[in-house]
């Protein structure tokens, strides 16, 4: 009876042990782990051989009550270099690294990337339209690391409230699950399954998962509280607010924000911009990068969309700077196969306007369907903006990817009632492992105007582009390379009344260095066409043959110093090949130790025959130089507190040469009209220092200075020492933002 009693403790402490609840520790216990699906098949995806690492990588995935749980035992020989380097959040470092990419509906059409590197820092990003990745978003998950001398295990737990995912009928969930890792001083990178972000299709092609099915609801709340001191404009002011985030089960999701915080911790890069496209920024609020994914419409051209979020918030219709927010909503499902969106946004003040978006996507077996719906009323400008939107995915087979779309906008305003209509189809082919082309095909109307809550560079064009794309993974041991991508690509591109605009022949070669570096090459050769922005709506400039030839090169941290190298060289719109233009940048990191970095950035740039309208269809000619400094120092103490400070500014002087006159037939004249030199000068200071209360939860103490000026000097080092004198913003900020979950 004895022994009986004993066996049945003994089996019944064995069956708890296996039972065992995940800890996130970083430490992998077997009887945690117990049960979980092992993955050991991890194979080199850069280069892209699809052999085995070089290092024995293995992957645990268990799907637990709380969330999705992934382990990763990550071996590195003592004979390959471990990185040491600290890293905040969201910094794209060239460390040992782990990469669990997951996409819960499986549908290939929004993932989320939970990066850990080896020394703890971390990094999450929303992946859309196959292979666009956005750091903007930051989840709320948990990590651990743990380093030994064989190597260091990762332990992540992701809740099942972190997306809104469909509700499964059965009691298990197929999702789309990609783990990688990558070791830093090499640039080898293992994945499972063996597939690569810079194929046409990547989101689509992950391992379908299935596991057993879990859900979880979810209240929380981030007040936040920001008081400032304006020296530039005098006085004290507090601002608060809070975001709220909802999930009362799986497949539904609301987030809200009140007075919301619009990211006074968070600054812009510098641009001087004269040309008359608009510079496009991402959106680093918390409101707006939670759960954006959804409302992914991309028109495949650059950075277009039908949903560009830095509108809400934006230069103010009756031109008293940033409009300020009242609130706005946000909801994210699904109801059987089909997914939405509703997105609403309320500007304060007479001259606030109101933002909506509706959007509506249903997978059916290889394609995807889907509907955007924006409108944006303007009460100040007597204005309505409506867009409505189509797209579509197929994938026939597992080598050929179509993607349609197509856009009509009506926009309703005394005198300027308008309506447009714009389409998109790109195609790709994945011929083989070193073969694949594209084609793509734009058409939009000149009076197709998304830019109330969208951003188009441009419309009034038709485009073609065919590219060709071979890898070349088979280099000799003693190649500095380990990888190249070639591209090759034709295009052209015309205005809706068949006025060229470009033909370009392109060829890159995007290469992985075996130091762990990244280098790049571009060339651009244009044929004779005409420049029918430049006078915004006058008459185009006839531009003659040209080319540019642009570079770039990272290189990893050896010793204590790492760079990065940018620059080009190539013609003008007015002269072509006769007098180059170039532009190059250099930024050396000098490590004091592995937590503590200074970088010291430089550019310069020349452009002759620099042209930058006036009115009508009067153009200056300058000489131009830019100078520019970026520099700054990180200290990282330790995952939870960092300390920034960021040096940006630049300098442009511009020496008028003449004044022309763009004439009907594209040819540019002498005109007597008066034109000025040219000069500006920018600056954007920064120091700010943040500790991690808790997930999510912030203290931010921060110094701004920085400001704008131009006028007619045109001398850039006068324009470089007035830089530093500039108080147009001068201010010191306490924000503190703390979430409770519920």
């Amino acid at each position: 009876m004895l022994a009986r009693l004993a066996l049945f403790a003994f089996l019944a402490s064995a069956a708890a042990v296996a039972r065992a609840e995940v800890v996130i520790d970083g430490h992998i216990d077997p009887a945690e782990w117990a049960g979980a699906r092992r993955i050991g098949d991890f194979r080199d995806t850069q280069p892209m051989t699809g052999k085995p690492g070089s290092q024995p990588t293995e992957a645990w995935v268990l799907s637990t009550p709380k969330g999705l749980a992934v382990a990763i035992r990550v071996t590195q020989s003592a004979d390959v270099v471990r990185s040491r380097q600290q890293a905040r959040r969201d910094e794209s470092a060239l460390v040992d690294r782990v990469n669990v990419m997951v996409d819960f509906d499986a549908d290939g059409r929004v993932g989320y990337d939970f990066e850990v590197k080896s020394q703890g820092g971390v990094a999450d990003e929303v992946i859309t339209n196959e292979s666009d990745f956005s750091y903007d978003w930051d989840g709320r998950w948990d990590h651990a690391v743990t380093e030994d001398a064989e190597g260091y295990s990762v332990e992540i737990l992701i809740p099942w409230y972190i997306a809104p995912m469909r509700k499964v009928s059965g009691d298990t969930r197929t999702i789309g699950l990609y783990v990688d890792r990558v070791i830093g001083s090499t640039g080898e990178r293992m994945a499972w399954p063996a597939i690569s972000f810079d194929r046409g299709r990547f989101l689509s092609s992950f391992q379908r998962v299935e596991l057993p099915a879990y859900a979880q609801s979810l209240f929380a709340m981030t007040p936040y509280l920001v008081g400032k001191v304006d020296r530039a404009n005098g006085g004290t002011s507090f601002e608060q607010g809070a975001d709220i985030l909802w999930k009362p089960n799986g497949q539904t999701q609301l987030t809200a924000t009140i007075n919301p915080d619009f990211g006074q911790v968070e600054s812009d890069d510098l641009v001087v911009n004269f040309s008359p496209e608009e510079t496009f920024f991402t959106d680093k609020r918390p409101f707006f990068t939670e759960n954006q994914g959804i409302f992914d419409f991309s028109l495949l051209d650059d950075n277009s969309q039908l949903v560009y979020t830095r509108r809400v918030g934006g230069a103010s219709d009756d031109g008293r700077g940033a409009a300020d927010i009242s609130a706005a909503v946000k909801v994210n499902g699904s109801v059987g196969g089909m997914s939405y969106g509703i997105l609403t946004a309320q500007e304060k003040g007479d001259a606030g306007r109101t933002f909506g978006a509706l959007r509506l996507t249903q997978a059916e077996g290889t394609q995807t369907f889907g509907m955007l719906a924006t409108r944006v009323n303007h009460p100040y400008l007597d204005r309505d903006a409506n867009v409505l939107g189509f797209d579509h995915r197929w994938q026939p087979n597992a080598t050929f990817t179509i993607t349609s779309n197509i856009v009509g906008s009506k926009i309703d305003q005394p005198t300027a009632n308008s309506s447009g209509m714009g389409a998109t189809s790109i195609a790709y082919w994945e011929m083989s492992d070193v073969w694949s082309q594209q084609w793509l095909g734009m058409y939009f109307g000149r009076r197709l105007d998304i830019d109330d809550f969208g951003y188009l560079p441009r419309n009034d064009m038709t485009y073609l582009h065919w590219e060709v794309r071979r890898r070349e993974t088979g280099l000799p041991d003693d190649s500095a390379y380990s990888s190249h991508l070639w591209r090759y690509r034709i295009s052209m591109l015309d205005n809706t009344r068949g006025l060229a605009v470009h033909r370009r022949f392109r060829v890159i070669r995007d290469s992985q260095r075996r130091d762990g570096g990244e280098e790049f090459w571009r060339l651009d050769a244009f044929t004779a066409a005409y420049d029918d922005l430049l006078t915004r709506g006058g008459h185009a400039l006839h531009t003659p043959p040209t080319a540019k030839l642009t570079y770039e090169r990272t290189h990893p941290r050896v010793g204590r110093w790492s760079w990065e190298a940018e620059g080009f060289i190539g013609g003008n719109q007015l002269t072509g090949y006769h007098r180059l233009g170039y532009y190059f940048k250099f930024t050396p990191t000098y490590f004091v130790t592995d937590a503590f970095s200074i970088f010291a950035g430089a550019s310069y740039e020349w452009d002759p025959n620099w042209l930058i309208w006036q009115h009508d269809n009067l153009v200056g000619r300058y000489d131009g130089r830019t100078v520019g400094i970026d520099s700054g120092m990180n200290w990282n103490l330790g995952n939870k507190q960092e300390l920034r400070m960021k040096l940006q500014t630049l300098a442009v002087g511009a020496r008028l040469r003449s004044a022309l006159e763009v004439t009907p037939t594209g040819g540019a004249v002498a005109s007597s009209e008066q034109v000025d030199g040219l000069g500006v000068a920018n600056l954007g200071f920064q120091i700010r220092y943040r500790y991690e209360i808790a997930p999510l939860s912030n203290l931010y103490i921060v110094y701004n200075r920085g400001g704008y000026a131009d006028d007619t000097e045109d001398d850039v080092g006068s324009q470089f020492r007035h830089g530093f004198s500039l108080k147009d913003v001068q201010e010191g900020l306490v924000k503190v933002a703390y979430r409770l979950e519920f």
